[in-house]
């Protein structure tokens, strides 16, 4: 089941660049930030007569309800799009896994409160205008100031949250649900007509309007810095561009980059940039790749399986090609650390941000272990340089090599399926609850190493993980 291997380390040549420490108190401040806005837009609602509404019969009791709704909706849009807008103090303190898990489930409650919205705005002005539902439906969207904007925007949202739903997410490929994504902005672009010409809370108090404007402003700015401005002035800044090609496998392979001052970039081994290689058509679609070694001054590695469009023409790009990038992003680093010791437990391509780091993080001989689950040995990336590793460093090396366990959700192969996962996981790695444990690789798997690694005792904050999916 396991190749072992300890060996007498030798002196790494790799000069370790320090890491920047995130805040801790960033986390709070990005979390009260949010809640505060909802919470201004209750103050809004109530200070403009919405609680005395209630009480002034059913139609008032519906439009009032309906106006909060809509309130709440709208903020939650906004608070959607600061997520996702690569702020930098949102990206450090959460993570682009559990940032994606966060906007997905406020973009569902923001969804389902415009639904809200709607058919109580509609009924309550039906009930109030003593009318037929569909002929006030008409009415409104007809004659109210922004409504077919806003009617347009619904639809452009609708196609977001549809296309969020898992069974969604996996017909597609990640370049057509990106693309499709987009349209997030169209609806919030297409909602502001509505809310300026319509809405009582924007027009009747001066204290809401500072607030919207201020804070459709500040996402606007936060968009148009963070997610074009501030990657144009790194790529400009960095000159990346494409060294060499090397295939590690039959569907794998590395791209070396080359740039200037990239010790400035503020990378760190375990997370990963969003490409996109100047190579002819297709060229704007981005795609995220980890690093594969630890960013040197003057040097950058990704290795990526061919998954897609975007990964497959890796394979294909010429020394020479310019690169656009993004970040860096992602937060399975060494700052996350507890302690000294630390194993490595990767299935797949999920061997790539795990290989920086055992390359790259502080620690004793004898006090790392890696263990790395592949079908067979042609499938296990960086053979040779893991072996290297393990005779500089003193790292313990176990590979797992077989098929999955039919009919059971287990991260050991088919060939230990006699073995309890947690018990297995305590014989490669013992005393267990002495290491931090870093994973990677396909979600079910990293799934059951969780369910193993905490089964066995192992803290809560000594599992390290991290989500690249989309």
């Amino acid at each position: 089941m396991t190749t072992v291997r300890t060996t007498r380390p030798t002196r790494s040549a790799h000069v370790r660049l320090r890491p920047r420490r995130t805040p801790a108190w960033w986390r709070d401040a990005v979390a009260i930030s949010c809640w505060g806005s909802a919470l201004t837009v209750i103050l809004l609602w109530l200070s403009g007569r919405g609680v005395q509404l209630l009480a002034s019969g059913p139609a008032d009791l519906l439009i009032s309800t309906g106006r909060l709704t809509g309130l709440v909706a709208a903020d939650l849009l906004l608070v959607q799009v600061f997520l996702m807008a690569r702020v930098p103090m949102i990206e450090r303190s959460y993570g682009q896994d559990e940032l994606a898990r966060r906007h997905r489930l406020v973009g569902f409650y923001s969804f389902n409160l415009l639904l809200a919205h709607i058919v109580l705005i509609t009924v309550g002005y039906t009930l109030r205008d003593h009318s037929s539902l569909l002929r006030e439906t008409w009415t409104v969207v007809t004659t109210y100031g922004g409504m077919l904007l806003a009617v347009a925007a619904t639809i452009a949202l609708t196609l977001v949250v549809f296309t969020s739903v898992r069974l969604a997410r996996r017909a597609l490929r990640y370049e057509s649900w990106h693309l499709l994504h987009l349209y997030a902005y169209v609806g919030v672009g297409l909602s502001i007509p509505h809310e300026i010409w319509t809405g009582q809370d924007f027009s009747t108090s001066r204290l809401a309007q500072v607030y919207w404007w201020s804070a459709y402003a500040v996402a606007a700015a936060a968009i148009v810095f963070y997610r074009a401005g501030l990657p144009i002035w790194r790529t400009l800044r960095h000159g990346i561009t494409v060294i060499s090609v090397v295939r590690e496998s039959a569907d794998v392979v590395s791209v070396q980059l080359a740039g200037r001052g990239l010790h400035r970039l503020g990378v760190q081994a375990g997370q990963f940039l969003v490409f996109r290689f100047l190579d002819g058509p297709g060229w704007s679609r981005g795609n995220p790749y980890s690093l594969s070694a630890p960013p040197r001054h003057n040097r950058l590695r990704i290795t990526a399986k061919d998954a897609g469009d975007g990964s497959s023409r890796l394979a294909g790009l010429r020394p020479g090609t310019k690169v656009l990038i993004e970040g860096p992003y992602g937060r399975l680093t060494g700052e996350r650390r507890v302690g000294r010791r630390v194993a490595m437990l990767a299935c797949g391509i999920g061997i790539t941000p795990l290989r920086a780091l055992l390359e790259d993080l502080p620690y004793s001989p004898g006090d790392a272990v890696l263990v790395y689950r592949a079908r067979s040995a042609p499938d296990l990336v960086f053979r040779e340089e893991l072996d290297d590793l393990a005779r500089q460093r003193g790292i313990t090396v176990h590979y797992l090599l077989g098929r999955r366990i039919p009919d059971r959700n287990s991260w050991l192969p088919q060939e230990a399926a006699e073995w309890d996962d947690a018990a297995a996981l305590e014989a490669l790695v013992p005393n267990l609850t002495s290491y931090d444990v870093f994973v990677c690789g396909p979600d079910s798997w990293m799934d059951a190493v969780a369910a193993a690694a905490l089964k066995a005792g192992l803290p809560a904050d000594q599992l390290h993980q991290e989500r690249f999916t989309w």
